[in-house]
């Protein structure tokens, strides 16, 4: 009988427990992104000319980069391949890419899908994010990447990049002013179905933390896991890189934070195939170079 009465106890012990009595609750703490330290410059040997946009293909064997956005300058793609973690060999320029239009901001997945920016038609399609297959320094069947763009006149999809199985693409939307500035810029995500890239219509809730109304957000970079994400906020003239996390794919990042080990005026996250370091370029005197910070 004792026993009995002993068995019915806890369960009353466990239901009252189940409607919040005779304990705390307590809130599951927000994930953070990871915490950096430790800035080093990256050396590219052979190349000695601004570096901008970086990104650490996926196998960690290549530095993909372009050199100066100035637009009087005529900005094309780059590679480089990796001695350790801060020297890389410089390549040359990426083949089957580059024109006399802008060509930037390289990403590329785990199996050789490769992503750049290119304003060669936008006059004509109102488009800029290209495809193609990266093989040994030379790109091949490039073509606009179907389904991003929503080909709006003055809408501009300056920055991209693609998850590591090739299946989300995170970018952005901005709108430009007539003198070629931007007014407005949101990192949105859209998913791969197999023939076209689909816009997520969850994305103003995925990043309702992210963007905001009165910055400039741009420059994505999302983590192995897909848990988090990082980017450039523009504030006024200064541009910082923050970070965002989640618990899982699903799930809204959280409220962002900065990175307070890349100081100064820096720009374009990416992280290494670890996830333990994360590069960026960084004005220097008159120069934009690579850097990169550790956890």
């Amino acid at each position: 009988m004792r026993h009995v009465l002993h068995i019915a106890l806890l369960a009353l012990a466990c239901l009252l427990a189940a409607a919040g009595w005779g304990c705390e609750r307590t809130e599951e703490p927000e994930p953070q992104p990871g915490d950096f330290a430790g800035p080093q410059r990256v050396t590219i040997q052979g190349y000695d000319d601004h570096a901008m946009e970086p990104f650490i293909s996926r196998d960690g064997r290549y530095l993909f980069f372009n050199n100066s956005n100035d637009p009087a300058v005529d900005t094309n793609l780059h590679w480089a391949e990796r001695i350790d973690d801060l020297t890389y060999q410089y390549r040359g320029e990426i083949g089957g890419v580059n024109t006399t239009s802008l060509e930037g901001v390289a990403s590329m997945d785990q199996d050789g899908a490769f992503y750049f920016v290119s304003t060669r038609s936008y006059d004509q399609t109102a488009s800029t994010i290209y495809r193609g297959l990266f093989t040994s320094g030379t790109v091949s069947g490039v073509d606009l990447a179907p389904g991003v763009s929503t080909a709006t006149p003055g809408t501009v999809n300056f920055d991209a990049e693609i998850s590591p199985d090739g299946g989300t693409l995170y970018f952005v939307d901005s709108r430009f002013s007539a003198s070629g500035q931007p007014q407005t810029a949101d990192i949105l995500v859209a998913t791969w179905n197999g023939a076209a890239f689909v816009r997520d219509s969850g994305s103003a809730t995925i990043m309702e933390q992210v963007n905001t109304s009165k910055s400039l957000e741009y420059a994505p970079c999302i983590s192995a896991s897909g848990l988090e994400l990082y980017f450039t906020r523009l504030e006024g003239s200064s541009p910082a890189i923050w970070g965002a996390a989640r618990t899982d794919t699903s799930s809204p990042f959280g409220a962002p934070r900065r990175i307070t080990a890349a100081t100064g005026f820096v720009e374009g996250p990416t992280l290494s195939p670890d996830d333990k370091s994360l590069y960026y370029h960084k004005r220097d005197g008159d120069r934009f170079v690579i850097y990169r910070v550790t956890r």
